[in-house]
Parts: C-alpha cells; structure tokens; sequence
C-alpha cells in the first residue's frame, strides 16, 4: 500500500519536479559500478566537477579494478592530489578494491550492510551505489539535505542518519532517489548555507527560516 504523503509534502514535491524536471541522473561520471564507489568516495567535502575533473584520467590509468588493487599509495595519492583529503582516500580505495575482488568476486555489493564494511564507505556512499546501481529507494544525506529538510521543516534532527529516516518516513519512496538530485542541487544554487537566495526561492513560502537569513 502506497504511504500517505501529507498535502504539503506533495506541494513541495511538485515544486522540485517542475523546477529541476525528474531525470535522477548521478552528477558524477563513470562507466562501471566500481567507478562510481570510487567517484563517491572521492567525492567527500569535494565538489562532483573537480571529481569528474580527476576521475577522466583517473579511470583511464587505472581501467580495472585489478589495477587499483596492485596500486602503490603514494602514486595513487599523488594522482588524486588536487582532492581534499587524497593520502587518506587513496588508501581506502585501494584496501576497498581489493576487499572488493577477495570477497565479492570484484563485484559492489548491493546491502548497506555489505557496502558500509568497505573502507572509506558510509550510509551516505552507500546509498549513492543502492541508488545508482541497484534503483533501490534509497535517500543520501549530504550537507545540503540536511540543512534543506531542516529548513523545509522535515526534521529537526543534525545526525545524518535520524534525518535519512525522517526523510525516509516523510517523502514516497519514488521521490527517494529523485529528491537527492534536486535538493543537491537546490541547495548549492539556491538554499546556500550563507546567503541563500530567499527571494529567488520557489518555496519560500514552506520554509521555517525564510526571513531570517
């Protein structure tokens, strides 16, 4: 049976949609399943362009998952250098990618409980992959969401995770996935953490902070 959605919650919905259109497309680039757990986890407090900027060679050097597994660090590392936090992810990719051929036979698990052992993957990657690669309804909370469901009145929760389940309580499940796009996007155009454009906003009129800021 479907889950009641509350009017304003589809209000708000529709809003996205007729805004940012329903193509939940990944902002990040990549070819094989692999390469985007890797996008995703280069991609912590990292913009998706600088990201893709480094991942077009990236995947060209390293073309298997073979590759990053036999990987020495410290070339790795200076390969995803203009990344924040590069020393620590180029170990994580490379204890992933082989954790990943010894026991999933080089294939990327589908349960949150299999993804989040990887090195380097938490909820947030971990729902990027169910998403992305498996289409399960999954909701990915970044910095952005949570301030936007804070501000939309969604939660009032900060932990990540008891937002991901208000969120998960509160919007369809067709609107799981979906609504990581727009609300990405939503908030580095407009719900910015400093200076949002309140008067450019299209649902000013459903936010709890709208004239505050």
């Amino acid at each position: 049976m479907a889950k009641r959605v509350s009017k304003r919650t589809e209000e708000i919905l529709a809003r996205f949609d007729a805004f940012y259109g329903t193509d939940d497309r990944c902002y990040l680039q990549y070819d094989k399943p692999y390469e985007l757990l890797i996008a995703v986890i280069l991609s912590a407090q990292c913009t998706d362009a600088r990201v893709n900027m480094v991942t077009e060679t990236l995947f060209q050097k390293y073309d298997t998952l073979e590759k990053f597994a036999g990987a020495d660090e410290d070339e790795l590392a200076m390969d995803i250098h203009s990344i924040g936090f590069y020393r620590a992810k180029a170990h994580n990719i490379i204890l992933t990618a082989r954790m990943l051929l010894a026991e999933y036979g080089g294939e990327v698990p589908r349960t949150l409980e299999e993804l989040t052992r990887l090195p380097g993957v938490g909820r947030k990657t971990a729902n990027v992959i169910r998403g992305n690669i498996y289409r399960e309804p999954s909701v990915v909370v970044d910095t952005h969401v949570k301030r936007i469901a804070k501000r939309l009145g969604f939660t009032k929760e900060d932990d990540p995770t008891k937002v991901e389940f208000d969120l998960m309580r509160k919007l369809p499940e067709d609107h799981w996935i979906l609504c990581n796009m727009q609300w990405i996007t939503f908030g580095r155009g407009i719900c910015t953490a400093r200076a949002p454009k309140c008067d450019a906003c299209f649902l000013k009129e459903y936010c709890k902070e709208y004239g505050k800021h």
